[in-house]
């Protein structure tokens, strides 16, 4: 063990982490990932195909965490004050009256994201960047935590418009489900719906709490040599020819803050390397985009990146 035990303040987590995963079966690896994201104070965007257990997710952290919350169905036909709220002319008082929209929650579901048009996506930038949101001419604060979990379907279905970077920019990390593995699927259909059991559970966190705890993942130590490590990627995406572009000083900041609550959700109180090889390639995939034109990092490109960069 490196470090210094961690206060047991982490061990609620623990509970999260086991609840969440007997409903989201053999998944543990990407509960732990939305966990981390959560922690750090980013937002997640989760891509796959449909039925694969998306907003599941979401309803199940909502409902350990205490969290508020709140599911917005992106359509093609979504406005943005259809997010942020409206104000309506109140004839009792004979003044206007803001009505807050489904983003004034504390998990906001975005579901199908990318089934909107890029107008309403962006309706999302401000409430996502500055955890507020302007609506008639008014900025209004969002409610804390504030989180964004985003759901969109792969590019290629009909219908989608695709998040442009700016966009994607605004998720700390981005993942994927997958299919399970044949263990856990059995267990599911024999168990039927996962999503009803999701709908009973009994709060495991105080949700007051979590900005603390996040202020304490925050301040996990990260000593030089990882810093040098963490740089030393930075750098290898920007001289990569695989790649368009390399990583921003913004997602270098994303994956050390990834990395430490990663390190804090296994106990401890300062960052390893691989903390940040665990964490890379959900912070880096949808920054990085192939120079071949084929889209997206893929983890083969990550893997290589990785390998040709030295462990201190």
């Amino acid at each position: 063990m490196f470090g210094s035990p961690l206060p047991a303040r982490h061990r609620p987590f623990d509970a999260v982490l086991a609840r969440a995963g007997q409903i989201i079966l053999g998944k543990d690896g990407e509960i732990r990932q939305a966990l981390a994201c959560l922690l750090a104070g980013g937002h997640l965007l989760i891509e796959d195909l449909p039925g694969m257990g998306k907003t599941t997710l979401a309803h199940t952290l909502a409902r350990l965490l205490g969290l508020r919350f709140s599911r917005i169905q992106f359509t093609s036909d979504l406005l943005p004050a259809d997010i942020t709220g409206v104000s309506i002319f109140d004839r009792v008082t004979s003044e206007f009256r803001f009505l807050p929209g489904p983003i004034f929650a504390q998990l906001v579901l975005a579901d199908e994201i990318n089934r909107a048009t890029p107008k309403t996506q962006s309706a999302l930038l401000e409430a996502m960047e500055e955890c507020q949101v302007t609506a008639e001419g008014q900025t209004r604060d969002l409610p804390r935590p504030f989180f964004v979990i985003a759901t969109q379907n792969p590019a290629h279905q009909i219908g989608t418009f695709p998040l442009p970077e700016s966009q994607l920019d605004r998720f700390l990390m981005r993942i994927e489900l997958g299919y399970p593995d044949r263990a856990a699927e059995r267990a599911l259909l024999t168990s039927g719906s996962q999503r009803q059991q999701a709908d009973q559970l009994e709060t495991a966190f105080d949700a007051e709490a979590l900005p603390a705890l996040q202020k304490e993942v925050a301040g996990i130590h990260a000593a030089g040599p990882l810093i040098d490590y963490v740089q030393a990627l930075i750098e290898a995406t920007r001289l990569n020819p695989s790649f368009q572009h390399g990583l921003s000083p913004r997602a270098g900041l994303a994956l050390l803050a990834a990395a430490r609550a990663w390190a804090w959700l296994a106990g401890r109180d300062m960052v390893l390397p691989d903390d940040v090889q665990a964490v890379l390639p959900a912070v880096a995939r949808h920054r990085l985009r192939s120079a071949q034109g084929s889209g997206f990092a893929n983890r083969e490109d990550i893997a290589t990146l990785l390998r040709s960069v030295a462990i201190p």
